[in-house]
Protein backbone atom coordinates (compact mmCIF):
# COMPACT_ATOMS: atom_id res chain seq x y z
CA UNK A 1 0.00 0.00 0.00
CA UNK A 2 2.18 3.46 -2.76
CA UNK A 3 2.83 6.14 -0.27
CA UNK A 4 -0.86 7.17 1.07
CA UNK A 5 -1.45 3.43 2.24
CA UNK A 6 2.00 4.04 4.08
CA UNK A 7 0.78 6.65 6.54
CA UNK A 8 -2.42 4.52 7.24
CA UNK A 9 0.00 1.61 8.70
CA UNK A 10 1.40 4.83 10.91
CA UNK A 11 -1.45 6.47 11.73
CA UNK A 12 -3.50 2.83 12.81
CA UNK A 13 -0.73 2.48 14.82
CA UNK A 14 -0.82 5.77 16.90
CA UNK A 15 -4.64 5.50 17.20
CA UNK A 16 -4.31 2.05 18.59
CA UNK A 17 -1.66 3.00 21.67
CA UNK A 18 -3.72 6.72 22.09
CA UNK A 19 -5.23 5.36 25.20
CA UNK A 20 -2.31 3.77 26.95
CA UNK A 21 -0.95 5.56 29.98
CA UNK A 22 2.21 7.42 28.48
CA UNK A 23 3.92 6.20 31.99
CA UNK A 24 3.83 3.59 34.33
CA UNK A 25 5.17 2.35 38.25
CA UNK A 26 7.35 0.06 39.48
CA UNK A 27 6.55 -1.14 42.92
CA UNK A 28 8.25 1.56 44.53
CA UNK A 29 7.10 4.45 42.98
CA UNK A 30 9.78 4.96 40.69
CA UNK A 31 8.61 6.06 36.98
CA UNK A 32 9.46 4.31 33.84
CA UNK A 33 9.07 5.70 30.80
CA UNK A 34 6.26 3.24 29.07
CA UNK A 35 5.50 5.23 25.40
CA UNK A 36 8.49 7.70 25.03
CA UNK A 37 11.67 8.63 25.70
CA UNK A 38 13.45 7.64 28.53
CA UNK A 39 12.71 3.67 28.63
CA UNK A 40 15.49 1.49 27.75
CA UNK A 41 17.33 -1.58 28.69
CA UNK A 42 16.56 -0.70 32.25
CA UNK A 43 12.78 -0.82 31.83
CA UNK A 44 13.49 -4.62 32.33
CA UNK A 45 14.53 -4.05 36.51
CA UNK A 46 10.49 -2.40 36.14
CA UNK A 47 8.68 -4.63 34.28
CA UNK A 48 8.83 -8.14 33.90
CA UNK A 49 6.41 -10.88 32.16
CA UNK A 50 6.88 -14.27 32.16
CA UNK A 51 5.31 -16.81 29.12
CA UNK A 52 2.52 -18.12 31.35
CA UNK A 53 2.14 -14.40 32.95
CA UNK A 54 1.13 -13.68 29.33
CA UNK A 55 -0.92 -17.03 28.63
CA UNK A 56 -3.00 -16.14 31.05
CA UNK A 57 -3.52 -12.90 30.29
CA UNK A 58 -4.11 -13.45 26.72
CA UNK A 59 -6.47 -16.55 27.17
CA UNK A 60 -4.24 -18.44 24.80
CA UNK A 61 -5.03 -21.86 26.41
CA UNK A 62 -8.83 -21.69 25.15
CA UNK A 63 -8.04 -21.26 21.88
CA UNK A 64 -5.32 -24.28 21.92
CA UNK A 65 -2.47 -21.80 21.39
CA UNK A 66 0.43 -21.47 23.38
CA UNK A 67 2.85 -18.42 23.97
CA UNK A 68 6.32 -19.36 22.74
CA UNK A 69 8.35 -15.61 23.05
CA UNK A 70 8.18 -12.89 25.29
CA UNK A 71 10.14 -10.13 24.51
CA UNK A 72 10.70 -6.42 24.47
CA UNK A 73 8.95 -4.75 21.45
CA UNK A 74 10.87 -2.26 18.70
CA UNK A 75 8.27 0.38 20.48
CA UNK A 76 9.73 0.13 23.96
CA UNK A 77 6.80 0.34 26.79
CA UNK A 78 5.35 -2.75 24.59
CA UNK A 79 5.90 -6.49 25.35
CA UNK A 80 6.01 -8.46 21.60
CA UNK A 81 4.28 -11.52 22.38
CA UNK A 82 4.30 -14.87 20.19
CA UNK A 83 2.19 -17.18 19.90
CA UNK A 84 1.36 -20.31 17.92
CA UNK A 85 -0.95 -22.28 17.15
CA UNK A 86 -1.60 -25.67 15.52
CA UNK A 87 1.46 -24.73 13.81
CA UNK A 88 0.33 -21.25 13.07
CA UNK A 89 2.84 -18.46 14.44
CA UNK A 90 2.03 -14.80 15.38
CA UNK A 91 2.31 -11.89 17.66
CA UNK A 92 0.76 -9.29 19.42
CA UNK A 93 1.51 -6.47 21.47
CA UNK A 94 0.75 -6.16 25.45
CA UNK A 95 1.27 -2.71 27.25
CA UNK A 96 3.63 -2.64 30.17
CA UNK A 97 0.97 -1.93 32.42
CA UNK A 98 -0.31 -5.13 31.22
CA UNK A 99 -3.61 -3.50 30.81
CA UNK A 100 -3.71 -2.92 26.71
CA UNK A 101 -2.96 -5.50 23.71
CA UNK A 102 -2.99 -4.90 19.78
CA UNK A 103 -1.77 -6.21 17.23
CA UNK A 104 0.35 -3.73 14.54
CA UNK A 105 2.71 -3.62 11.77
CA UNK A 106 5.89 -1.50 12.90
CA UNK A 107 7.22 0.64 10.11
CA UNK A 108 10.51 1.93 10.24
CA UNK A 109 10.39 6.12 9.88
CA UNK A 110 13.05 5.67 6.83
CA UNK A 111 10.15 3.82 5.27
CA UNK A 112 7.79 6.70 5.40
CA UNK A 113 6.53 7.50 1.76
CA UNK A 114 8.04 4.41 -0.30
CA UNK A 115 5.33 2.02 -1.46
CA UNK A 116 5.96 -1.74 -0.31
CA UNK A 117 5.43 -4.33 -2.72
CA UNK A 118 2.60 -6.57 -1.90
CA UNK A 119 2.72 -10.18 -1.58
CA UNK A 120 0.20 -12.16 -3.83
CA UNK A 121 -1.73 -15.02 -3.40
CA UNK A 122 -3.32 -17.65 -5.62
CA UNK A 123 -6.63 -16.41 -5.72
CA UNK A 124 -8.83 -19.58 -7.37
CA UNK A 125 -6.92 -21.77 -4.25
CA UNK A 126 -9.69 -19.62 -1.90
CA UNK A 127 -12.95 -21.64 -1.97
CA UNK A 128 -15.63 -19.21 -1.52
CA UNK A 129 -18.73 -21.57 -0.71
CA UNK A 130 -18.46 -20.34 3.11
CA UNK A 131 -17.93 -16.82 2.43
CA UNK A 132 -20.44 -14.38 3.55
CA UNK A 133 -20.78 -12.08 0.57
CA UNK A 134 -21.33 -8.36 0.70
CA UNK A 135 -22.72 -6.85 -2.22
CA UNK A 136 -24.11 -8.47 -5.65
CA UNK A 137 -22.81 -12.03 -6.11
CA UNK A 138 -22.70 -11.13 -9.90
CA UNK A 139 -20.82 -8.40 -9.44
CA UNK A 140 -17.71 -8.22 -12.20
CA UNK A 141 -14.60 -7.16 -9.05
CA UNK A 142 -15.02 -9.95 -6.30
CA UNK A 143 -12.77 -9.18 -2.58
CA UNK A 144 -11.77 -11.78 -0.15
CA UNK A 145 -11.43 -10.34 3.43
CA UNK A 146 -10.24 -12.92 5.91
CA UNK A 147 -12.25 -11.66 9.58
CA UNK A 148 -12.23 -11.99 13.08
CA UNK A 149 -16.19 -11.39 14.48
CA UNK A 150 -13.70 -10.19 17.37
CA UNK A 151 -11.32 -8.20 16.00
CA UNK A 152 -11.69 -3.93 16.32
CA UNK A 153 -9.93 -3.22 12.95
CA UNK A 154 -12.00 -5.66 11.29
CA UNK A 155 -15.31 -3.57 12.96
CA UNK A 156 -13.48 -0.03 11.44
CA UNK A 157 -13.09 -1.83 7.91
CA UNK A 158 -16.42 -3.13 7.76
CA UNK A 159 -18.06 0.43 7.70
CA UNK A 160 -15.75 1.22 5.10
CA UNK A 161 -17.04 -1.79 3.20
CA UNK A 162 -20.47 -0.65 2.95
CA UNK A 163 -19.31 2.19 1.39
CA UNK A 164 -17.94 0.87 -1.30
CA UNK A 165 -20.47 -1.77 -1.92
CA UNK A 166 -22.80 1.77 -2.42
CA UNK A 167 -20.70 3.49 -4.51
CA UNK A 168 -19.68 0.73 -6.67
CA UNK A 169 -22.03 -1.99 -7.91
CA UNK A 170 -19.23 -3.76 -9.59
CA UNK A 171 -17.67 -4.69 -6.65
CA UNK A 172 -18.85 -7.84 -4.04
CA UNK A 173 -16.41 -8.86 -1.10
CA UNK A 174 -16.83 -12.24 0.57
CA UNK A 175 -15.91 -12.33 3.57
CA UNK A 176 -14.19 -15.52 5.22
CA UNK A 177 -13.88 -16.20 8.88
CA UNK A 178 -10.52 -16.45 10.19
CA UNK A 179 -10.89 -16.29 14.52
CA UNK A 180 -7.58 -15.56 16.04
CA UNK A 181 -6.41 -18.00 19.13
CA UNK A 182 -5.99 -14.74 21.38
CA UNK A 183 -10.02 -14.16 20.81
CA UNK A 184 -11.50 -16.66 23.08
CA UNK A 185 -14.45 -16.99 22.07
CA UNK A 186 -14.31 -16.00 18.46
CA UNK A 187 -14.40 -19.32 16.99
CA UNK A 188 -17.87 -20.28 17.87
CA UNK A 189 -19.40 -17.28 16.83
CA UNK A 190 -17.27 -17.61 13.41
CA UNK A 191 -18.96 -21.26 13.51
CA UNK A 192 -22.13 -19.71 13.94
CA UNK A 193 -22.41 -17.00 11.38
CA UNK A 194 -20.59 -19.33 9.06
CA UNK A 195 -23.92 -21.91 9.66
CA UNK A 196 -26.47 -19.74 9.55
CA UNK A 197 -24.62 -17.94 6.22
CA UNK A 198 -25.57 -14.26 8.24
CA UNK A 199 -24.11 -11.44 7.73
CA UNK A 200 -26.51 -9.92 10.66
CA UNK A 201 -25.18 -12.43 12.90
CA UNK A 202 -21.64 -11.03 11.97
CA UNK A 203 -22.78 -7.33 12.47
CA UNK A 204 -24.21 -8.67 15.93
CA UNK A 205 -20.60 -9.58 16.84
CA UNK A 206 -19.01 -6.59 15.80
CA UNK A 207 -21.85 -4.72 17.98
CA UNK A 208 -20.58 -6.59 20.62
CA UNK A 209 -23.56 -8.44 21.21
CA UNK A 210 -24.68 -12.35 22.09
CA UNK A 211 -24.19 -14.72 19.48
CA UNK A 212 -26.18 -17.78 19.74
CA UNK A 213 -24.03 -21.04 19.83
CA UNK A 214 -23.54 -23.01 16.72
CA UNK A 215 -26.22 -25.36 15.03
CA UNK A 216 -24.36 -27.31 12.51
CA UNK A 217 -21.35 -29.52 12.13
CA UNK A 218 -19.33 -27.02 9.46
CA UNK A 219 -15.36 -27.98 9.58
CA UNK A 220 -15.01 -24.25 8.03
CA UNK A 221 -13.68 -22.40 10.56
CA UNK A 222 -11.17 -25.06 10.76
CA UNK A 223 -10.41 -24.89 7.06
CA UNK A 224 -10.40 -21.38 7.24
CA UNK A 225 -7.23 -21.45 9.39
CA UNK A 226 -5.12 -24.37 8.06
CA UNK A 227 -5.71 -22.36 4.75
CA UNK A 228 -4.92 -18.49 6.20
CA UNK A 229 -1.81 -20.63 7.39
CA UNK A 230 -0.63 -21.80 4.22
CA UNK A 231 -0.99 -18.75 2.58
CA UNK A 232 1.17 -16.79 5.29
CA UNK A 233 -2.04 -15.17 6.23
CA UNK A 234 -1.61 -14.26 10.02
CA UNK A 235 -3.93 -11.53 10.90
CA UNK A 236 -6.75 -9.80 10.59
CA UNK A 237 -8.66 -8.15 8.54
CA UNK A 238 -6.78 -9.54 5.70
CA UNK A 239 -7.91 -7.83 2.31
CA UNK A 240 -6.85 -9.87 -1.01
CA UNK A 241 -7.74 -8.28 -4.22
CA UNK A 242 -8.92 -10.46 -7.76
CA UNK A 243 -5.23 -9.77 -8.74
CA UNK A 244 -4.03 -11.63 -5.53
CA UNK A 245 -2.57 -8.32 -3.69
CA UNK A 246 -2.52 -9.44 -0.43
CA UNK A 247 -3.30 -6.07 1.73
CA UNK A 248 -3.47 -6.41 5.77
CA UNK A 249 -5.14 -4.23 7.92
CA UNK A 250 -8.00 -1.86 7.73
CA UNK A 251 -8.28 0.47 4.58
CA UNK A 252 -10.41 3.40 4.04
CA UNK A 253 -13.16 2.70 1.13
CA UNK A 254 -11.69 5.69 -1.31
CA UNK A 255 -8.13 3.50 -1.18
CA UNK A 256 -9.81 0.12 -1.40
CA UNK A 257 -11.17 1.47 -4.20
CA UNK A 258 -7.91 3.10 -5.64
CA UNK A 259 -6.13 -0.04 -5.81
CA UNK A 260 -8.43 -2.14 -7.08
CA UNK A 261 -8.95 0.45 -10.36
CA UNK A 262 -5.03 1.00 -9.90
CA UNK A 263 -2.95 -2.16 -10.45
CA UNK A 264 0.26 -1.57 -10.45
CA UNK A 265 2.16 -1.27 -13.46
CA UNK A 266 3.99 -4.53 -14.39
Amino acid sequence: MFKRLAGVFVFTFFLALSSVPSFAFDEGGKICGVLGGGCSSECMECHTLTKEEAGKILKVESMGATVDEVKMSPVKGLWQIGFEQGGKKGAVYLSFDKEYFFQAQFIPVSAIGEAPELRKIDVSSIPLGDAIVMGDKNAKHKIIVFDDPECPYCVRLHAELKKVVAKRKDIAFYLKMFPLPFHPTAFDKSKTIVCENSMQLLEDAYAGKKIPAPKCDTKAIEENIALAKKLGISGTPAIIFPDGRHQPGALGADDIINMLDNPPVK
